[in-house]
């Protein structure tokens, strides 16, 4: 038999539970790129993962690397014998490299001369001994920010190893990781099952595992499983489990044996706001919360537990009584703070630091009310309500619920405004003030939210840049860069009429004698020119494109994501890269123009055909061009602008700009500023490709 599977199995003490997958993901690409660069063929493989073992099954592995001739160039005839023909050192010395004298090398004849030539065959080296140096360096490699050491071993891994089973087919291969020997030992289930057993081959590692050690080791299988049985016990009682993919992918890399349960916590806790509930049971125990057909959340609650119970009820009442206080807590907490309004909390933002050079908290709420309303005046929103909401905006920090459950912020304030008497708007810019949270949020949409989402992310944006603590390399420890992309998205997403150059003078005016940066406002809109390009990349539009656009340089978000629309749509025309030719040829001869150009064309010196052709369609397209580019509408401008290609590439062909008469020379370059102006209105196409 030429191929056999391949097992690789480190069994560990119990393995971070969100690492899991990236650890056996990697695991698996690292070897896989071992065998490739061995050459030894596979195929195909997989990886398994379990809270105490990283396993790789590879199948019809090639048990040996194949036998192959390598063909060795020495030095050139002309340069291997001197004149008499006898060989040089330089040629000798290749020989002995090589093992042979230089009376056994070939000849490698080329067109561009003639070489001395070593083939050499090189036999394929045996698979099983390769196997354990490819598996360490695969190891090696594993993404594990802290490893640790254990016992008297200099070892370093994420985890204590146990054991390391490398087996091709039934045979034991040789070696060792992680200073671990290889074995047929395979560990079972903590509690159930055999504690340990012997694999006999690789194809039943899965299998025996199951049967054996009562271990699913097959990490999508019991993910199924967990997802199936929840959404089922969920269905029994009248609800839908919230199976949140992340929650339910740390679920599965916390048991080996998964068992689906239901349990009920007391009625009366779900006067708490639901969210403080949810995170309790998520973010604390790993429960997933059940919510009714209408999305109200049911006083039910389903785990997962990592063994078979004769009794399980006992599993359950234990669950209901660990979970009791939690929500116990966030109960009196809940109560405690309705007793005091966000409004009498913002004396208490006067002893927190925002920070050190930027002042309190206090004091950033203030600039933040001041920011939101002018936002709200542009945008032609309630002012009112917008400073409003800015000056409410950190009250919750303070809250006991906030400080014990700090992903809460923002959303606490919006049920203790509601409680409070503040209207829907004010309360709803409360919760939405931090969005977009992460790459692939939603923006928020209403009024007063945009308004004080912006505020917030302007005033860190600009105080810090202000202080000179720009983000450098990858370290953005303001998340500043979220923060850009973050406005920008909120502005083109709602499509609104505002410039970054207005937004950052205000936001610098608030800071005042804050920042020390004199050149502040210049570099936090160099900033957003970076971010929008980062951006736009993200989304796949070409670099040229967005070249084209950076290159005009409007600050204006709405406005810019219109351009690139717009020069996105002209680039897939006929007629584009023509017109982009030209442009590119026009720009170069208007660069090297010594003196001003006339401002306009004088109709009389237009003396051929081709310069009349284009001057007519020039006058033409104007009066139609005007007030497209007027209201942005781009795409529709540029697809105007395509029409002028034959008359462009007609006007090449037979017209000579540059002539000795100064006043056709200076007509026709003002003709051709005309026509490069026109495209600059949206874009400098001369930088598409």
């Amino acid at each position: 038999m030429n191929f056999e599977n391949l097992l690789i199995e480190v069994g560990t003490e119990e393995l971070p539970p969100k690492s899991l997958r990236k650890l056996a993901e990697s695991f698996l690409s690292n070897f896989t790129d071992e065998l490739k660069k061995a050459e030894l063929n596979f195929e195909s493989a997989v990886w398994h993962a379990a809270p105490r073992r990283l396993a790789i099954c590879v199948n019809q592995l090639v048990l040996a690397q194949a036998d192959k001739v390598v063909e060795k160039r020495g030095p050139a005839v002309a340069q291997a014998f001197d004149a008499d023909g006898n060989p040089t050192k330089a040629a000798m010395g290749w020989a002995r490299g090589n093992g042979i004298t230089v009376e056994q090398a070939g000849r490698l004849k080329t067109d561009k001369g003639e070489w001395l030539l070593h083939q050499a065959k090189v036999v394929g080296v045996e698979t099983k001994s390769l196997i354990a140096a490819m598996a360490q360096r695969s190891l090696d490699k594993l993404p594990i920010p802290k490893p640790m050491r254990w016992g008297n071993n200099t070892t370093q891994f994420i985890r204590p190893v146990h054991t390391v089973t490398m087996l091709l087919g039934s045979e034991i291969v040789a070696g060792e990781l992680l200073g671990i020997k290889s074995d047929r030992v395979i560990r079972g289930h903590r509690f159930m099952g055999q504690a340990s057993f012997e694999l006999d081959h690789a194809d039943n590692y899965l299998s025996a595992l199951k049967e054996k050690g009562k271990v699913l080791a097959d990490y999508e299988v019991r993910k199924a499983i967990i997802k199936t049985d929840a959404e089922a016990a969920a269905a029994k009682i009248g609800g839908i489990a919230d199976l949140e993919n992340e929650l339910l992918e740390e679920v599965c890399s916390l048991v080996e044996w998964p068992v689906v349960l239901t349990a009920n916590f007391e009625e009366k806790f779900l006067d708490v706001p639901t969210e403080a509930l949810v995170y309790t049971m998520k973010g604390d125990q790993k429960y997933f919360p059940v919510f009714d057909k209408a999305g109200q959340l049911m006083p039910h609650f389903i785990f997962v537990t990592n063994i078979e119970s004769k009794d399980p009820q006992q599993i359950i009442a234990g669950n209901e009584k660990v979970v009791r206080p939690r929500l116990a807590d966030a109960e009196f907490f809940f109560e405690t703070d309705k007793k005091t309004s966000l409004e009498a909390r913002l004396t208490s933002l006067e002893t927190v630091i925002f920070q050190k050079q930027l002042g309190t908290i206090k004091q950033r709420v203030e600039r933040i009310s001041a920011m939101a309303g002018f936002i709200a005046s542009s945008i032609g929103a309630n002012a009112e309500e917008a400073s409003r909401a800015g000056l409410l905006s950190k009250s919750d920090l303070m809250t006991n619920m906030v400080m014990e459950f700090t992903d809460l912020q923002g959303t606490m304030g919006m049920h203790y405004a509601r409680l409070n008497g503040e209207t829907e708007a004010v309360a709803l810019a409360l919760q939405e003030q931090y969005k977009p949270k992460f790459s692939g949020d939603t923006v928020p949409t209403a009024a007063i939210s945009v308004c004080v989402a912006l505020a917030e992310k302007l005033d860190t944006l600009v105080g810090i840049f202000g202080i000179g603590q720009a983000p450098k390399g990858a370290a953005d420890p303001f998340a500043l860069r979220r923060a850009a992309i973050g406005i920008l998205r909120i502005c083109v997403e709602n499509n609104l009429p505002l410039d970054l150059v207005d937004l950052i003078a205000k936001a610098q005016e608030l800071h005042g004698s804050n920042l020390s940066n004199d050149t502040t406002a210049e570099q936090v809109l160099e900033f957003f020119m970076g971010r929008f390009r980062a951006w736009y990349q993200d989304q796949g539009v070409s670099v040229d494109v967005i070249l084209a656009v950076l290159a005009r340089r409007p600050t204006s978000p709405a406005d810019f994501d219109s351009r690139i629309k717009a020069v996105a749509h002209f680039r897939t025309l006929e007629q584009a890269l023509a017109l982009a030719a030209a442009n590119k040829r026009v720009s170069n001869i208007l660069a090297k123009v010594k003196g001003d150009i006339p401002a306009s064309i004088d109709a009389s010196l237009l003396t051929e055909t081709a310069e009349k052709a284009l001057a007519e369609k020039l006058k033409e397209l104007q009066p139609k061009l005007a007030p497209l580019f007027a209201s942005a509408n781009y795409q529709e401008a540029l697809a105007l602008l395509a029409d002028l290609r034959e008359s462009v590439d007609t006007f090449f062909e037979d017209v000579m700009v540059m002539v000795d008469d100064e006043a056709l020379k200076n007509n026709r370059l003002a003709l051709l500023s005309s026509l490069r102006e026109q495209f600059l209105h949206a874009a400098d196409i001369s930088l598409l490709q």
